[in-house]
């Protein structure tokens, strides 16, 4: 299916190996084979985890480190080097709703800040999370004169069993468990997982984040030079400080922090749009000139911010993005850079099928067309030779 909708290559990981422990080449033979059985490459992975003890500095960080290491060196003796990772502390990517309805009747991913927040207190009940949503202040421009506290106090005299059960499912079961390992769809408790977690990081401040993160990509760096592997970490998504955690990287200042910090080529950014475009301070294409040489990985999508703060994931032709713009940066930049049309609209009976949020079938290939047709005319204009997959020229 993949193949017949134009796509040459794959990105994936082995989900199924637990998180820190070393992915042996047999195992990656295995699955590079299979894929280049069906006239495809493995491209990129997404990902190798970067296990919590490495995010707060645990006393077993060095070791987790060496399997890492081991693992890289893995992947590029089957000739996979591009590695997309995060380091995001507990919660990876965050939406309130995940079949929230478009005007054309297919839904998207949405984020919904009064929701979060009756989460996060009333849920959750996190220590300090009522005083925080007290100081909460949107970026400028948007959601001028809005007490999201006040609206989660509301929400909370109409929420029902069946309702936050939906809310703790989209927050932390059918948007983590396949991404981080920390969750799984049959967990009894997962609140419970959840707070064990944020205990994890009692302590652990912005900068304290930043050196962690310092600390492993210099400790990873000589294998990455020695096997050619490029590390491209995944902007912070939603971009925005949540629960209590510190967040490293939201903005320009932060990217240029890491890349400064280690200035090594093999420590890059995965240039994910739809994460950067859903904070009203950052300007996307601005960014993606600034940082297209230190990119090794894309992610197309893009955001819809409403007057109020919340937002929506958009069209692949709309939102902050300015894809079209960003396929021109970064094909003038390197032509042979991974693009990976991300996320994408539940639609034509999507959603009885059983796929991860955002990840659906029909959605994405409709994504994935408009995308094509950006990448052609881009590369028109550039005088790149454009070649659709799988047709006769």
């Amino acid at each position: 299916m993949l193949r017949q909708i134009g796509v040459e290559g794959i990105v994936t990981a082995l989900h199924d190996v637990p998180n820190g422990e070393v992915w042996t080449r047999e195992r990656i033979r295995d699955l590079r084979e299979y894929i280049e059985s069906y006239g495809m490459r493995w491209s990129v992975v997404e990902s190798l985890p970067v296990c919590e003890s490495i995010k707060y500095g645990g006393h077993d960080r060095d070791h987790l480190i060496e399997n890492y290491k081991e693992s890289l060196k893995n992947l590029s003796l089957e000739g996979i080097h591009t590695i997309c990772y995060n380091f995001m502390p507990v919660l990876d990517w965050a939406r309130t709703d995940l079949l929230h309805d478009n005007p054309n009747g297919a839904s998207n991913l949405y984020f919904n800040y009064a929701e979060f927040a009756y989460f996060d207190i009333y849920l959750l009940k996190r220590e300090g999370a009522r005083e925080e949503w007290a100081k909460f202040q949107f970026p400028q421009g948007v959601g001028e004169g809005r007490n999201v506290l006040a609206e989660a106090d509301e929400l909370a005299k109409g929420m029902t069993p069946e309702k936050d059960h939906a809310l703790v499912e989209n927050i932390v079961i059918k948007t983590q468990g396949f991404v981080s390992g920390n969750f799984k769809e049959d967990d009894e408790h997962p609140l419970e997982i959840f707070r064990q977690l944020l205990e994890l990081y009692k302590g652990i401040d912005k900068q304290q984040l930043r050196e962690n993160m310092k600390y492993f990509l210099e400790a990873i760096m000589p294998t990455c030079e020695e096997y050619g592997m490029n590390m491209c970490v995944h902007p912070d998504d939603p971009p925005i400080e949540i629960l209590g955690l510190p967040r490293i990287v939201r903005t320009e200042e932060d990217i240029q922090w890491f890349l400064d910090a280690v200035p090594n080529k093999h420590n890059g950014l995965t240039f994910c749009a739809g994460s950067l475009s859903a904070g009203a301070y950052n300007n996307v294409v601005d960014m993606a000139r600034k940082f297209a040489p230190r990119t090794h990985f894309v992610h197309l999508r893009s955001c819809h911010i409403f007057p109020n703060g919340d937002f929506t994931e958009a069209s692949h032709l709309g939102g902050r993005a300015d894809l079209i713009e960003l396929a021109r940066i970064f094909e003038k930049q390197n032509p042979q850079l991974p693009m990976r049309v991300d996320h994408g609209m539940t639609m034509l009976g999507d959603e009885t099928k059983g796929y991860n949020a955002g990840y659906s079938f029909l959605g994405r290939m409709f994504a994935l067309g408009q995308v094509q047709g950006i990448l052609a005319t881009v590369d028109r204009e550039l005088g790149i030779e454009y070649k659709q997959p799988g047709f006769f020229d």
